[in-house]
């Protein structure tokens, strides 16, 4: 017993050290993953322990020089070689939501409930899809970088009909518009409307694959609804989505309660023949 509570005693500060490397290696290569800049990221790897296996088995002493000196100078050159991928780490890092108040979430909130509102009245289509843990990057592919500030102005004039990018759907990550004119995964589900239109299903199987929430506008009715986990809500008010949204992004331990009433309402209605059962998806 000694001897394990010495072991113990001993062995927990590397073991803490190699969890700490391996959490921010695993992070590193996932920021990283699928930019410019992961085949130079991986070249790079790959080169060095190649280098580092080469002059290990031949016991070639004066690469094993060069490579052990030009581990001193290992920081300053990915700071030079990677910098525009250090730059969107550290970026994406403060707009992490962990970082972000409760009221900058809910004023990111207010940006889109004033930019559906206006779609709506006009009956212009829009298709918003809100990043939250899992990367959205399968779907930035086939859009538009755009980086800019999201605001109910920047939005409309995307999903302006006459735009170039009006198409597609729009990936907004914490306060920023990341990305517009992307076309996301439609679901493969047979149990749907008829009458459901492509952005719809493609709501649907966005979320279907990832935890983003996805606002939809229909260019037909003008009706806004909503996307969460394969399940879509359908002509939902303006004060239904702000509580949705704030249950995801404000209150994120509170969405399978939301989620269990908004079934519970859906099927009161059905029952009572205010909408139609296959009204939510």
């Amino acid at each position: 017993m000694a001897e394990i509570l010495h072991f113990i005693a001993k062995g927990w500060r590397p073991a803490l050290e190699i969890a700490i490397l391996s959490v921010g290696l695993y992070y590193c290569f996932n920021f990283v993953r699928g930019t410019r800049g992961a085949p130079v990221v991986y070249g790079f790897i790959v080169l060095m322990l190649s280098l580092t296996a080469l002059s290990v088995l031949l016991q070639l002493e004066v690469l094993s020089w060069l490579l052990r000196s030009f581990v001193t100078f290992a920081a300053v050159s990915v700071l030079i070689i990677f910098q525009p991928e250090l730059r969107r780490i550290l970026a994406e890092l403060g707009a992490h939501p962990i970082f972000a108040t409760s009221h900058e979430q809910r004023e990111n909130i207010e940006v889109i409930i004033q930019t559906v509102e206006r779609l709506s009245e006009v009956r212009i289509g829009a298709l918003l899809a809100i990043e939250q843990s899992i990367s959205l990057h399968e779907a930035t592919e086939s859009g538009l970088l755009v980086d800019c500030e999201a605001t109910p102005e920047m939005l409309e004039t995307i999903f302006f009909p006459n735009n170039a990018i009006h198409d597609g759907g729009v990936i907004i990550k914490g306060d920023r518009i990341m990305y517009a004119a992307c076309i996301f995964p439609l679901t493969r589900r047979q149990d749907l409307a008829a009458s459901l239109g492509t952005r719809h299903r493609a709501a649907i199987g966005l979320t279907e694959e990832t935890d983003a929430v996805v606002v939809v506008v229909s260019e037909e009715t003008g009706a806004i609804s909503h996307a969460y986990k394969g399940q879509l809500t359908r002509a939902v008010t303006a004060e239904q989505l702000r509580a949705f949204l704030t249950s995801m992004l404000v209150n994120p331990s509170k969405p399978n309660r939301l989620l269990k009433m908004l079934r519970a309402s859906e099927a009161a209605k059905a029952n009572l023949g205010l909408v139609k059962p296959g009204s939510r998806i």
